[in-house]
């Protein structure tokens, strides 16, 4: 991409936000942040005990992230954050209005299997329905791409920098 934009990878929990986040942020020549690191202490409590979040304990979360995002303006940022409803993008656009967003997707078992296996996350499968009943695929009019989480992190986030190529192309 020949202007840095701040690049939002969203998707439902397992889909491989905190892996694929930092490769595309190399690829791309600029940092990466851990949207998991913006929670409050709060949230992290209610979802480790299979909690979902509400709308109300996300607002503080993606305001930070969208200070994050505002701060990287012209000088490009990936940063992970579920941003499953529109309305939790339009935040983001809201704080940081050239975000660009990569909508990781894939078969709901593939990422259940996946979850099964990480180790030390915060997040139980438990709350993987949540999750995909929550999520809000990009609409037309959001500027953004999904890429399928299938194959190996390189592969995903090879395909993911090449869809922001031609997503920058169009």
């Amino acid at each position: 991409m020949s202007t840095p934009h701040v690049v939002v990878v969203m998707g439902v929990a397992g889909t491989g936000k905190t892996t694929i986040g930092p490769l595309l942020a190399d690829r791309l020549g600029v940092p990466y942040a851990e949207g998991d690191d913006f929670h409050p202490a709060e949230n992290i409590r209610k979802m480790s005990s299979g909690t979902p979040l509400t709308d109300d304990d996300r607002w503080p979360w993606l305001d930070a992230i969208g200070v994050w995002a505002h701060g990287r303006a012209g000088r490009g940022g990936v940063v992970s954050s579920s941003a499953l409803k529109r309305a939790y993008r339009d935040r983001l656009r809201d704080a940081a209005p050239g975000v660009v967003f990569v909508h990781l997707t894939g078969d709901r078992a593939l990422i259940e299997d996946r979850m099964s296996h990480r180790q030390g996350h915060f997040m139980p499968t438990a709350l993987l329905d949540s999750q995909f009943a929550t999520l809000q695929p990009l609409g037309a009019d959001e500027a953004g791409v999904e890429v399928d989480v299938s194959g190996g992190p390189a592969e995903i986030a090879d395909r993911a920098a090449a869809a922001l190529g031609a997503l920058e192309a169009r």
